[in-house]
């Protein structure tokens, strides 16, 4: 039996469709908090088959072109705003392509890497150079503390920078009140929002952001490796402010509650949104405080006792940023060239940098059948806000703020 297709407009249908795919592919749906009937009906409803759910994507993406009424799951939608509706069909156009992407691999479709990404995230990856890599060893050798090899004293460094288990939770508080303030300077924030932080083990990620809507998030922090002092602003950062919280708080109440776009109201992993929800995570950090953050984070750490030398952490930082190029070069090696994780975990310790043990924590990501075109929401989508915002914090609050798509930033 295929989702209920009669009533509520193409919105239904699409909300139906991505909660349908999520009885088949763990961790698709990353939230959801629109009408609890929808939700019921999923849970209970037969499962649909995988061509069955293909099918009606399709059907779904030929209404959209079709113009037929967006519609709206609840009686509360108002009257449209004019050209509206263009946008919000565009929006869920792209969106509607990443889940026939999620489907057409379901049923078995053998998809090409870079088509896979482009399909489902709207932008096509690239491998990078290997000379722009050795460039930032290069860069690396001059500003890494100790003696002998590269990879020996950046390791040494990394991992003498490790959070005490103990100080982990009043390290995140600090942070966190801090971002939260300067995130509602900065943006506002809506009344009643509320992050709760939990430590967790055995996740392929290093945080997640578990968004339970009612303006209220759980953060999980990954303790599988040691956390270390260098990340640990940018982690709180990327998973609640301004990151992934503002984003869902700041849509629930301008996007959903006001005006009833409840398409927003369910968040789906292998669109579009994710790469810009990655995106503008990851720029989060240098928006409220600054390129070069670390003296800032320093006051937080460095009264706890906590390893933290704000001027090794910012040089090694700058001269290291290029080492993000490993992530997406290892998918293309393991995608698309076939070679082997424990080949390709060689490769990730040998350019990133990395003791094996963090090498393969990145392969666990890589091979899991959700993440595994994932990594290009980080890789390609970093340079892609941080270009469309270029400093200026109103468009950083459009990207918190609005139904936007990835060429929307490139225009």
């Amino acid at each position: 039996m295929a989702p209920s297709t009669s009533t509520g407009g193409l919105v239904t249908r699409y909300i139906e469709l991505g909660l349908a795919l999520g009885r088949h592919i763990d961790g698709f749906v990353d939230a959801y908090y629109g009408p609890p009937a929808l939700a019921a009906f999923a849970a209970t409803a037969p499962m649909v088959g995988p061509d069955v759910l293909q099918r009606d994507v399709r059907s779904l993406l030929a209404a959209l072109d079709a113009g037929e009424p967006l519609g709206s799951p609840m009686a509360d939608a108002g009257q449209p705003v004019e050209g509206e509706d263009a946008r919000r069909r565009r929006w869920l156009r792209a969106q509607t392509i990443g889940l026939l992407t999620s489907a057409r691999i379901l049923s078995g479709e053998a998809i090409g890497y870079a088509d896979e990404v482009a399909a489902c995230y709207g932008v096509r990856p690239t491998r990078f150079p290997e000379e722009e890599i050795l460039e930032a060893h290069k860069n690396l050798e001059s500003v890494v503390p100790g003696s002998g090899p590269l990879a020996e004293r950046l390791i040494a460094w990394r991992e003498s920078l490790a959070v005490p288990p103990e100080l982990l939770r009043p390290a995140i508080a600090s942070l966190a009140e801090d971002l939260r303030a300067r995130t509602y300077a900065a943006f506002g924030l809506p009344d009643g929002e509320s992050v709760e932080f939990d430590l967790v083990t055995n996740k392929p990620w290093s945080g997640f952001n578990y968004y339970l809507g009612e303006l209220t998030s759980k953060v999980a922090i990954n303790t599988d490796l040691p956390v270390l002092s260098s990340s640990l602003a940018h982690l709180v950062a990327h998973e609640a402010y301004p990151g992934h919280h503002t984003e869902h708080t700041r849509k629930e109440v301008g996007l959903v509650r006001r005006r009833h776009f409840y398409e927003e109201s369910i968040f789906l992993v292998g669109t579009p949104q994710c790469l810009l929800a990655e995106g503008l995570a990851d720029l989060g950090l240098e928006v409220v405080m600054g390129k070069r953050p670390e003296q800032l984070v320093a006051e937080h750490l460095v009264p706890l006792g906590i390893p933290y030398d704000a001027d090794v952490v910012a040089v090694v930082a700058e001269a290291g940023e290029a080492l993000q190029a490993v992530r997406a070069n290892a998918a293309f090696r393991l995608h698309e060239d076939g070679a082997s994780p424990e080949v390709v975990a060689k490769e990730i310790a040998h350019f990133g940098l990395l003791p094996p043990a963090r090498a393969e924590k990145s392969i666990e990501f890589l091979m899991d059948p959700t993440w595994r075109s994932y990594i290009s929401c980080y890789v390609e989508g970093l340079p892609l806000c941080r270009r469309f915002v270029d400093g200026r914090p109103e468009r950083f609050e459009r990207l918190i703020t609005e139904q936007l798509v990835p060429d929307d930033l490139q225009a």
